[in-house]
């Protein structure tokens, strides 16, 4: 299963890297979320996948019994997934009144407001 999921991360940074290398800043945006989401399956996928084994440890014993799950990439990734939602809200809000100022979605059109 790793490396399918690999090439699915290796895909999402393709697309990714594609779509912010175009000049619409709202397919910026879209490129930014899928960057986010390829490494946040990258990290999984690095950390090692485990089924049906939760990072318990029974009551009395210092080490789990047997293969578990473990719960410090599942952590980096939640906090990353709250990070780049919040992120995002603040990308489209700056797109929507950049786009109300400016008219114009094309950032090279965007430069030309600066004089």
């Amino acid at each position: 299963m790793e490396p399918v999921l690999a090439l699915v991360s290796g895909a999402l940074f393709t697309a990714a890297i594609y779509l912010i290398l175009r000049r619409s800043i709202v397919k910026l945006v879209l490129g930014l979320i899928l960057l986010s989401n390829g490494a946040n399956l990258l990290i999984f996928t690095v950390s090692g996948l485990t089924r049906n084994a939760p990072p318990l440890i029974p009551e009395g014993m210092l080490t789990p019994l047997g293969a578990s799950a473990d719960p410090l990439p599942q952590a980096l990734i939640l906090t990353a997934i709250v990070i780049s939602f919040g992120v995002l809200a603040f990308a489209v809000v700056l797109i929507h009144r950049a786009y109300e100022v400016v008219g114009e979605d094309d950032l090279d059109q965007m430069k030309d407001t600066d004089r």
